[in-house]
């Protein structure tokens, strides 16, 4: 039995270090991807038994990114091998550039993942009620899957139904990025897409990205989070959780981070605030905190009959079992931005250690 699925692009991440892409001479390659980072996270540090659904062309660059999947732990099963036509006109593999960022330069990632395999997925190309009949319990999409291609938001939209017919536990984040709507249709188009898959979901991370009249329309901080999670419920009456961190920036090396929460049992509940957090590398601390925050619901629901176990969360939520998943997640995202790369190095007992006012005092 798999306890967490996620579908989503995976790319070979290029890190240049301290230095900068447009000089770089040497890069470390990781392996990432918005969805992908959430079900590692839940393999590596939190022990769950985890999968990805996606879809790499068959040359070497796509398995030495099932390599670096498989040091992960994901379940690499269910990748479907496109074959290679030798120089990627057909089908290709995405590739992410990724600045850290220092000071008063931001991060900066430059993504070249145009025509890849996954974005060729269309509805029909998985199995999903076989894929979804082995006992999955949690099931996590998002917006960055959903933007790759006209055909991946309907390829998500059969996933979360066949996940709900299933009695799975649905997750999606919103996840927006710019530059993949561009040409198709801009933030307005976006919004169209998140809602019309978000009706699907138990559970919104990164639910402030559903505020506003469309993405980045406005930029919410920690005092008016309670208001514009109010506003995104209103727009979806049925999903169970809504979820967000909260972040400021007054540097690229040091940010202020913090989480919240909504549901309708509990109301609005603040999570760990963490001023003054020295950042390594910030990129995937959002999926490590979706992360944490599944691993929260999971085991503090899962006998319930709560956002787990197999079943869609009916049972009401309370308001010690929601801070106990923020701060899991709060933790494990603060943890994800002391490492570089964008996948959690942390272990569970950091995390926990974190969450009850552990130090960074040295260990021996």
């Amino acid at each position: 039995m798999t306890d967490v699925i996620a579908l989503g692009e995976v790319m070979l991440r290029f890190d240049p270090g301290e230095g900068r892409i447009r000089t770089a001479r040497t890069f470390q390659v990781w392996e990432g991807g918005g969805e992908y980072n959430v079900v590692r996270g839940l393999r590596r540090c939190f022990g769950l038994r985890t999968a990805v659904v996606t879809a790499l062309a068959d040359n070497a660059v796509g398995r030495l990114v099932e390599d670096l999947m498989l040091q992960g732990g994901v379940d690499t099963s269910l990748i479907c091998w496109v074959p290679d036509d030798g120089i990627g006109r057909t089908a290709r593999n995405g590739l992410n550039f990724v600045e850290r960022g220092y000071g008063i330069r931001g991060a900066l990632g430059v993504s070249d993942r145009a025509h890849t395999a996954v974005s060729q997925l269309r509805k029909g190309d998985i199995d999903w009620d076989t894929v979804f009949s082995a006992g999955v319990r949690w099931f996590h999409t998002g917006g960055i899957f959903a933007a790759l291609s006209d055909t991946t938001v309907d390829v998500a939209d059969e996933a979360m139904a066949a996940a709900r017919r299933h009695g799975v536990t649905v997750s999606y984040d919103p996840n927006y990025r710019p530059s993949l709507w561009a040409d198709r249709g801009g933030p307005e188009r976006a919004r169209e897409v998140d809602l019309r898959l978000a009706r699907h979901a138990d559970v919104i991370v990164g639910a402030l990205g559903l505020a506003g009249p469309y993405p980045g329309a406005v930029r919410v901080v920690a005092d008016e989070a309670q208001d514009a999670l109010a506003e995104v419920a209103g727009l979806l009456p049925e999903v169970k959780v809504l979820a967000t961190t909260l972040r400021e920036v007054p540097s690229a090396g040091v940010n202020d981070w913090s989480s919240a929460a909504w549901s309708a049992p509990t109301g609005y509940v603040r999570g760990p605030q963490m001023s003054g957090l020295h950042v390594l590398d910030r990129i995937g601390s959002g999926d490590g905190f979706a992360a944490g925050l599944i691993y929260g619901l999971l085991t503090a629901c899962g006998e319930e009959g709560g956002p787990a176990g197999g079943a869609r969360p009916t049972a009401p939520l309370d308001v010690a079992t929601l801070s106990r998943a923020l701060a899991y997640g709060t933790a494990h995202g603060a943890l994800t931005m002391t490492t570089p790369g964008d996948v959690s190095m942390a272990s569970l007992a950091e995390v926990e250690a974190l969450m009850t006012g552990g130090s960074a005092a040295v260990r021996r």
